[in-house]
């Protein structure tokens, strides 16, 4: 019992110390592990430090980004939005009509359409579709139906077609069948004007006649508006301004007139093809201000169909081309020379029928003796020896700058594109050599436009004014209001009245006496000059032959008004004259324009009396 009870007092303190020794151990491992404990705690806070320090730089830079978004980019991101939300549109507007003086419409946008087939819709088989489609289209059935098996969708059938085709194919109610409509440019008038309104290519820019030279009067500029559009690119009509689709009802109007230019057309083609002619051209001016009523020229184009033809003829040849005019120069030579006094009309000169000039020899152009003839009876019978003698009255230099101031040399001034500059040879060369105003005395040795010959003869018809040509009168409403009139330059006088009236009479003589009496019109006082000229080689010299026809005629002419000139060039035959090609042409406009201008007869008795 004893032994017992030492056992376990012996036990209880092994375990005390046993406890102790653990409470010891404890606490040493305590003690070791502080200083990793505050290391580890030192360690988080650290970690919290940066955090905290990347959040709050980053709140900073957040900040920084939105001050500078809402308050430093804010307007130009403002706009940038805006820009993304709006879309800047400008409607198709249709380019201006083209009319002539009496409201005849030349040129306007129409209405077309392309024609896109989808075979995969058809509800009928390919051959009955075919057949429907095929008469209105003008294609043959069998070659439908290969173009329907090509592809099942998406098939350009016919690109251009009328509102009345497109009229009649929609009325069949066919499923497979795609209108796409866009304008394009017609011309009612085919080729009766083409030479004078031109065309316009398939991007809708004019590349001849008055659409190209007119562009920016017949273009309409409508305004660029701004329109919404929804997330997904569509436009927002409802935010669409008010009227932005209108737009004016301005036409431009020209000074031709369509009944001038028809009789004047086949007159012209008439001669030509009696003559077997290269080409011609038929211009009729109002010499009062250059508006011209008329300008033929053959042969010509249909713009509805440009495609098809020379590019040669888009180019007007009465505008762009040169010539030497030959005897229709030679009332402007007696105009320069009675204006500088001297010559009086009443002078006579000798005509041996040939002179000699340094190493040249001048003939006339029918063989003649010796004859003495006034002025009148030169211009009559178109003696080139009489011009050359009349001309060597005057001083060459002085002669020379009568040129130059009639225009020879420079380009003429004119509302028509591809104008091109008359050639004067250099004052030196002309100056130089004596058969140079011999033969510019008779129309050769210089060239200028058809165009120019007839301002030329214009100032003898008005009172000695050069007037500019001119096709444009100006934009006008649908109530015949004008809205912009063309404004052509201060006319230059440069004859006075009293030498164009005198010239005149003696072109009236050249009408009922000598070789323009072919162009007699009873009742009526017409004065005229034929012309018959070598035709001039681009290589120098002239073409073996060749020969250019024309006749100017200046009427009515107790009163001086109008100007009509025809030209044809290589007209064949023995019998091919300024007198049998060109007078004729002349004479059937003028009797065209007579009704047409309400022109009342001359008083052909009060002339008489007068002894005129």
């Amino acid at each position: 019992m004893a032994k017992s009870s030492s056992k376990t007092r012996f036990g209880n303190l092994r375990n005390l110390e046993f406890r102790r020794e653990r409470k010891f151990s404890k606490t040493t491992q305590l003690g070791n592990l502080e200083p990793k404990i505050t290391a580890e705690l030192g360690n988080i806070k650290l970690r919290l430090l940066i955090v905290w320090g990347v959040l709050i730089m980053a709140m900073v830079g957040l900040g920084c980004k939105l001050y500078q978004l809402q308050i430093l980019d804010g307007k130009k991101l403002a706009q940038r939005a805006r820009n993304q939300q709006m879309v800047n549109l400008r409607p198709y507007v249709a380019r201006r009509p083209m009319i002539d003086r009496a409201d005849n419409t030349l040129a306007i946008d129409r209405p077309v359409y392309n024609l896109y087939t989808h075979p995969k819709l058809f509800d009928e088989s390919p051959e009955e579709i075919a057949e429907k489609i095929g008469t209105i289209l003008g294609k043959e059935q069998a070659d439908l139906v290969k173009t329907f098996q090509s592809k099942r969708s998406g098939i350009l059938l016919a690109s251009g077609i009328s509102e009345e085709i497109a009229d009649k194919l929609i009325s069949l109610r066919l499923n497979g069948l795609e209108f796409v409509q866009k304008y394009s440019r017609f011309y009612p008038q085919g080729d009766l004007v083409a030479d004078v309104v031109g065309y316009v290519n398939l991007d809708r820019r004019g590349q001849a006649g008055v659409e190209y030279s007119q562009e920016k009067l017949l273009e309409r500029f409508g305004p660029t508006v701004r329109m919404s559009r929804s997330g997904n690119g569509s436009l927002m009509p409802d935010y669409a301004p008010q009227g932005f689709l209108n737009s004016d009802d301005l036409k431009l109007q020209l000074t031709i007139d369509n009944r001038v230019q028809r009789i004047a057309r086949a007159a012209l083609k008439e001669q030509m093809t009696k003559f077997s002619a290269k080409r011609g051209a038929v211009i009729v001016m109002d010499a009062v201000d250059g508006s011209l009523l008329a300008l033929v020229s053959q042969p010509t184009y249909n713009p509805n169909e440009y495609g098809k033809s020379d590019i040669s003829l888009f180019k007007n040849w009465a505008v762009a081309d040169l010539y030497e005019p030959g005897s229709t120069f030679k009332p402007i030579n007696v105009a320069i020379a009675l204006e500088n006094g001297v010559i009086q009309p009443e002078d006579t000169f000798e005509d041996p029928g040939s002179l000699k000039i340094g190493t040249h020899t001048i003939k006339n152009a029918e063989r003649t003796g010796y004859r003495r003839l006034t002025i009148s009876e030169i211009l009559q019978t178109s003696s080139n020896i009489g011009m050359v003698r009349i001309i060597q009255r005057l001083k060459p230099s002085l002669y020379y700058n009568w040129l130059q101031r009639l225009g020879l040399g420079q380009k003429l001034e004119t509302d028509l594109p591809f104008a091109v500059t008359s050639q004067l040879k250099s004052q030196k060369q002309f100056i130089s050599s004596a058969i140079e105003p011999a033969t510019a005395s008779f129309g050769q040795g210089f060239s200028l436009t058809p165009l120019q010959l007839v301002q030329l003869h214009g100032a003898l018809a008005n009172g000695g004014k050069l007037v500019t040509p001119h096709v444009v009168r100006g934009l006008i409403d649908s109530q015949g209001g004008m809205h912009y009139s063309v404004t052509p330059p201060e006319p230059l006088q440069i004859f006075s009245t009293t030498t164009t009236q005198k010239v005149v009479q003696m072109m009236e003589t050249v009408v009922s006496q000598g070789t323009g009496k072919a162009s007699r019109i009873s009742g009526y006082r017409i004065g005229g000059k034929t012309g018959t000229a070598q035709k001039a080689s681009p290589n120098g010299g002239y073409i073996k032959g060749a020969r250019i026809t024309s006749f100017v005629a200046i009427f009515p002419v107790e009163s001086p008004r109008y100007v009509v000139f025809a030209v044809v060039d290589e007209p064949k035959g023995e019998n091919a004259y300024g007198s049998t090609v060109a007078a004729p042409i002349v004479k059937t406009v003028i009797e065209g324009l007579i009704p047409i201008e309400q022109i009342p007869p001359s008083d052909l008795e009060a002339k008489d009396k007068d002894g005129k």
